[in-house]
């Protein structure tokens, strides 16, 4: 039964997602705050989206990109290199971004009739991101029950997973992971030395699958 919502990015973990609940998914959200990387993950996520047959729609949150600080607005030359355990990292932060995009898909959930939102925040995510961490996700869960009529669920299957997991997951399902989009820097091709494009290696690896990344370096 389709019964949910989405908020898919274009990125590895939020594909994966779309693909293994694809047969309970009504709608996916994917949000445009002003992020570096735009114009290379929404695409992405509307092509994915198209070929499962999942109704897509694109949520502008342009007060994010005027109000906000974070280094993830601020433009490709503004993203640290590293790893995410690295204390650098935490420019990259959007302040409470999973809060108001839970929000809003929540919203959009009870005006459809459905009762369940996802979201693929992930193990590693934890270290750096507080909106991505379990105590969060189930007082969100707790919010979105207690705040609507018909008891909107915040599901996060993969919370308590590593990202190399995910992309076992999605391996097996026959996903195209060159078709995702993981970089904050927003070039042409992966930068290969962010955070993000880190772990994204590093996931590739640990899974013990071939990565199809193209990477500058």
């Amino acid at each position: 039964m389709k019964d949910s919502v989405i908020i898919v990015s274009g990125g590895l973990d939020s594909v994966t997602l779309l693909y293994e609940k694809a047969d309970e998914i009504a709608l996916a959200i994917s949000f445009d705050y002003g992020q570096n990387h735009s114009k290379n993950e929404l695409p992405l996520a509307a092509y994915h989206c198209e070929k499962l047959g999942i109704r897509h729609i694109v949520i502008p949150l342009k007060f994010i990109n005027e109000y906000f600080k974070s280094s993830l607005l601020d433009g490709g030359e503004a993203i640290p290199e590293g790893h995410y355990e690295e204390n650098n990292m935490k420019s990259t932060v959007v302040p409470f971004r999973n809060g108001i995009m839970l929000s809003i898909a929540t919203g959009i959930a009870e005006s459809h009739a459905l009762k369940r939102v996802m979201i693929a925040n992930h193990g590693g995510d934890h270290t750096i991101y507080p909106d991505c961490r379990p105590a969060f996700i189930q007082a969100m869960n707790g919010a979105t029950a207690t705040g609507t009529y018909i008891n909107v669920q915040v599901e996060a299957p993969y919370t308590n997973i590593t990202k190399a997991e995910i992309v076992h997951r999605g391996a097996a399902l026959g996903i195209d992971y060159s078709k995702t989009w993981s970089c904050y820097k927003g070039g042409e091709k992966h930068c290969g030395k962010c955070g993000t494009c880190v772990e994204r290696k590093e996931a590739f690896r640990d899974a013990g699958v071939v990565d199809p990344t193209i990477y500058i370096e």
